[in-house]
Protein backbone atom coordinates (compact mmCIF):
# COMPACT_ATOMS: atom_id res chain seq x y z
CA UNK A 1 0.00 0.00 0.00
CA UNK A 2 0.65 3.69 -0.33
CA UNK A 3 0.90 4.81 2.80
CA UNK A 4 1.11 8.66 4.10
CA UNK A 5 2.92 9.01 7.52
CA UNK A 6 1.85 11.88 9.44
CA UNK A 7 3.45 11.59 12.69
CA UNK A 8 6.55 14.01 13.45
CA UNK A 9 10.14 13.41 13.08
CA UNK A 10 12.38 11.50 14.05
CA UNK A 11 9.53 8.85 14.62
CA UNK A 12 8.11 9.45 11.13
CA UNK A 13 11.03 8.40 9.28
CA UNK A 14 11.89 5.59 11.94
CA UNK A 15 8.04 4.21 10.53
CA UNK A 16 8.81 4.79 6.98
CA UNK A 17 11.71 2.66 7.05
CA UNK A 18 9.37 -0.18 8.80
CA UNK A 19 6.71 0.03 6.44
CA UNK A 20 9.46 -0.21 3.61
CA UNK A 21 10.62 -3.25 5.35
CA UNK A 22 7.15 -4.85 4.69
CA UNK A 23 7.00 -3.91 1.35
CA UNK A 24 4.54 -0.84 1.62
CA UNK A 25 5.14 2.42 0.13
CA UNK A 26 5.61 5.53 2.91
CA UNK A 27 4.94 9.27 1.97
CA UNK A 28 6.92 10.36 5.05
CA UNK A 29 4.95 14.23 5.38
CA UNK A 30 4.67 15.03 8.99
CA UNK A 31 2.20 17.51 9.72
CA UNK A 32 3.21 18.47 13.62
CA UNK A 33 7.36 19.27 13.81
CA UNK A 34 8.57 19.33 17.67
CA UNK A 35 10.61 21.72 19.21
CA UNK A 36 12.27 21.87 22.51
CA UNK A 37 11.67 24.46 25.02
CA UNK A 38 14.43 25.02 26.53
CA UNK A 39 12.48 24.84 29.52
CA UNK A 40 14.07 25.04 32.99
CA UNK A 41 14.33 21.87 35.24
CA UNK A 42 12.35 22.77 38.66
CA UNK A 43 14.01 23.52 41.87
CA UNK A 44 13.15 20.61 43.84
CA UNK A 45 14.44 17.76 42.56
CA UNK A 46 11.90 14.52 41.83
CA UNK A 47 11.81 11.66 43.14
CA UNK A 48 11.53 9.64 39.99
CA UNK A 49 10.62 11.00 36.39
CA UNK A 50 7.10 10.05 34.63
CA UNK A 51 7.54 10.33 30.77
CA UNK A 52 4.75 9.64 28.06
CA UNK A 53 6.23 10.38 24.51
CA UNK A 54 9.71 9.19 23.36
CA UNK A 55 9.90 13.20 22.36
CA UNK A 56 9.73 13.78 25.88
CA UNK A 57 12.49 11.74 26.15
CA UNK A 58 14.81 13.37 23.55
CA UNK A 59 13.66 17.07 24.73
CA UNK A 60 15.06 15.81 28.30
CA UNK A 61 18.42 14.56 27.42
CA UNK A 62 19.00 17.84 25.98
CA UNK A 63 17.77 19.62 28.76
CA UNK A 64 20.31 21.65 30.70
CA UNK A 65 21.42 19.62 34.03
CA UNK A 66 19.20 16.55 32.98
CA UNK A 67 22.41 14.97 33.99
CA UNK A 68 21.40 15.19 37.62
CA UNK A 69 18.25 13.34 37.27
CA UNK A 70 20.05 10.51 36.05
CA UNK A 71 19.82 7.14 38.45
CA UNK A 72 16.24 8.60 39.67
CA UNK A 73 13.39 5.92 38.59
CA UNK A 74 11.49 6.16 35.47
CA UNK A 75 8.13 5.67 34.51
CA UNK A 76 7.82 5.29 30.91
CA UNK A 77 4.64 4.67 29.45
CA UNK A 78 5.56 1.73 26.81
CA UNK A 79 8.63 -0.07 25.41
CA UNK A 80 9.79 2.69 22.59
CA UNK A 81 10.28 5.82 25.34
CA UNK A 82 11.42 2.86 28.10
CA UNK A 83 14.45 1.97 25.33
CA UNK A 84 15.09 5.44 24.87
CA UNK A 85 15.20 6.51 28.14
CA UNK A 86 17.50 3.92 29.16
CA UNK A 87 19.39 4.20 25.74
CA UNK A 88 19.74 8.30 27.20
CA UNK A 89 21.67 6.82 30.64
CA UNK A 90 18.16 7.28 32.43
CA UNK A 91 17.11 4.88 34.99
CA UNK A 92 16.33 2.56 36.41
CA UNK A 93 13.29 1.93 34.41
CA UNK A 94 9.92 0.60 34.61
CA UNK A 95 7.71 0.08 31.28
CA UNK A 96 3.83 0.51 31.68
CA UNK A 97 4.05 -1.24 28.50
CA UNK A 98 0.42 0.38 27.30
CA UNK A 99 -1.34 4.02 27.75
CA UNK A 100 -1.93 6.63 30.66
CA UNK A 101 -3.84 4.47 32.70
CA UNK A 102 -1.18 1.58 32.96
CA UNK A 103 1.68 3.97 33.87
CA UNK A 104 -0.47 5.65 36.68
CA UNK A 105 -1.32 1.58 38.20
CA UNK A 106 2.51 1.08 37.67
CA UNK A 107 3.49 4.05 39.69
CA UNK A 108 1.07 3.48 42.35
CA UNK A 109 2.48 -0.71 42.17
CA UNK A 110 6.29 0.18 42.57
CA UNK A 111 6.75 4.28 44.37
CA UNK A 112 4.72 5.10 47.42
CA UNK A 113 2.65 7.82 48.10
CA UNK A 114 3.58 11.50 48.69
CA UNK A 115 6.63 10.99 46.44
CA UNK A 116 7.58 13.72 44.09
CA UNK A 117 7.71 13.01 39.87
CA UNK A 118 8.37 15.09 37.72
CA UNK A 119 6.58 14.76 34.67
CA UNK A 120 8.31 15.57 31.47
CA UNK A 121 5.58 16.44 28.58
CA UNK A 122 4.61 18.87 25.67
CA UNK A 123 2.68 21.92 25.64
CA UNK A 124 0.09 19.89 24.51
CA UNK A 125 -0.95 17.10 26.52
CA UNK A 126 -3.66 15.09 28.33
CA UNK A 127 -4.74 14.99 32.01
CA UNK A 128 -3.99 11.63 32.22
CA UNK A 129 -1.49 10.12 34.04
CA UNK A 130 -1.11 13.55 35.99
CA UNK A 131 -4.52 13.51 37.26
CA UNK A 132 -4.60 10.28 38.58
CA UNK A 133 -1.54 10.39 40.21
CA UNK A 134 -2.29 13.80 42.13
CA UNK A 135 -5.86 12.24 42.98
CA UNK A 136 -3.46 9.20 44.40
CA UNK A 137 -1.47 11.43 46.64
CA UNK A 138 1.84 11.86 44.83
CA UNK A 139 3.40 15.74 44.32
CA UNK A 140 3.03 15.93 40.73
CA UNK A 141 5.81 18.80 38.90
CA UNK A 142 5.81 18.78 34.77
CA UNK A 143 8.30 20.09 32.49
CA UNK A 144 7.14 21.58 29.32
CA UNK A 145 10.28 20.20 27.78
CA UNK A 146 8.62 20.34 23.81
CA UNK A 147 5.78 22.17 21.95
CA UNK A 148 4.73 20.02 18.30
CA UNK A 149 3.78 23.13 16.06
CA UNK A 150 1.41 22.58 13.01
CA UNK A 151 3.10 22.84 9.76
CA UNK A 152 1.14 25.77 7.92
CA UNK A 153 -0.35 23.91 5.27
CA UNK A 154 -0.93 20.33 4.08
CA UNK A 155 2.71 18.89 2.37
CA UNK A 156 3.24 19.45 -1.12
CA UNK A 157 4.26 16.18 -1.23
CA UNK A 158 0.47 14.66 0.13
CA UNK A 159 -1.55 17.46 -1.82
CA UNK A 160 -0.36 15.83 -5.55
CA UNK A 161 -0.49 12.58 -3.64
CA UNK A 162 -4.23 13.41 -3.11
CA UNK A 163 -4.61 15.19 -5.83
CA UNK A 164 -3.44 12.37 -8.25
CA UNK A 165 -5.15 9.19 -6.52
CA UNK A 166 -1.62 8.17 -5.59
CA UNK A 167 -2.35 7.41 -2.06
CA UNK A 168 -3.91 4.02 -0.14
CA UNK A 169 -4.00 4.74 3.33
CA UNK A 170 -2.83 6.89 6.42
CA UNK A 171 -1.44 6.13 9.57
CA UNK A 172 -2.25 8.33 12.47
CA UNK A 173 -0.15 7.78 15.80
CA UNK A 174 -2.14 11.07 17.98
CA UNK A 175 -5.72 12.52 18.27
CA UNK A 176 -3.12 15.98 17.10
CA UNK A 177 -1.72 14.64 14.17
CA UNK A 178 -4.66 12.93 12.78
CA UNK A 179 -6.67 16.20 13.55
CA UNK A 180 -4.12 18.40 11.68
CA UNK A 181 -3.79 15.80 8.74
CA UNK A 182 -7.41 16.60 8.29
CA UNK A 183 -7.72 19.97 8.87
CA UNK A 184 -4.85 20.38 6.30
CA UNK A 185 -6.58 17.93 3.75
CA UNK A 186 -9.94 20.15 3.82
CA UNK A 187 -8.28 23.26 4.06
CA UNK A 188 -6.31 22.07 0.80
CA UNK A 189 -9.22 21.41 -1.48
CA UNK A 190 -8.56 17.85 -0.73
CA UNK A 191 -10.97 16.65 2.03
CA UNK A 192 -12.80 14.05 -0.35
CA UNK A 193 -9.32 12.22 -1.29
CA UNK A 194 -8.69 12.31 2.65
CA UNK A 195 -11.83 10.42 3.46
CA UNK A 196 -11.28 8.27 0.76
CA UNK A 197 -8.00 6.98 2.29
CA UNK A 198 -8.06 3.73 4.80
CA UNK A 199 -7.35 5.07 7.73
CA UNK A 200 -5.38 3.15 10.67
CA UNK A 201 -4.71 4.65 14.07
CA UNK A 202 -2.76 3.67 17.34
CA UNK A 203 -6.01 3.84 19.44
CA UNK A 204 -9.82 4.84 19.90
CA UNK A 205 -8.68 8.30 21.42
CA UNK A 206 -6.38 8.84 18.05
CA UNK A 207 -9.62 8.56 16.11
CA UNK A 208 -11.50 10.58 17.66
CA UNK A 209 -11.40 13.51 15.41
CA UNK A 210 -11.77 11.57 12.26
CA UNK A 211 -14.98 10.67 13.56
CA UNK A 212 -16.28 13.83 14.22
CA UNK A 213 -14.96 14.59 10.76
CA UNK A 214 -17.29 11.08 9.81
CA UNK A 215 -14.15 9.44 9.06
CA UNK A 216 -14.55 5.98 10.12
CA UNK A 217 -11.46 4.34 11.09
CA UNK A 218 -10.66 1.32 9.01
CA UNK A 219 -8.78 -0.52 11.73
CA UNK A 220 -7.85 1.09 15.57
CA UNK A 221 -4.97 -1.13 17.70
CA UNK A 222 -6.06 -2.54 20.60
CA UNK A 223 -3.04 -1.40 22.68
CA UNK A 224 -1.26 1.61 21.64
CA UNK A 225 1.74 -0.01 20.36
CA UNK A 226 3.39 0.45 16.69
CA UNK A 227 3.70 -3.32 16.62
CA UNK A 228 -0.39 -3.75 16.97
CA UNK A 229 -0.94 -0.72 14.33
CA UNK A 230 1.48 -2.50 11.38
CA UNK A 231 0.28 -5.87 12.48
CA UNK A 232 -3.20 -4.21 11.26
CA UNK A 233 -1.69 -3.33 8.03
CA UNK A 234 -2.22 -7.33 6.98
CA UNK A 235 -4.87 -8.16 9.11
CA UNK A 236 -7.19 -4.99 7.81
CA UNK A 237 -6.44 -5.07 3.90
Amino acid sequence: MRIWVSRPEPGAGRTGRRLAGLGHVPLVAPVLAVRPTGAALPAEPPDALLVTSANAVEALAATAGAGALRGLPVFAVGSRTAALAEAAGFGPIYDAGGDAGDLARLVAARLARGRRLLHVAGAERKAEPGASLARAGYALATLVAYAAERVPALPEAVAAALAAGQLDAALHYSRRSAAVAYDRAEAAGHGGAFRALKHYCLSADVAVPLEAGGIVAHFVAVRPREEDLLAGLAEAF
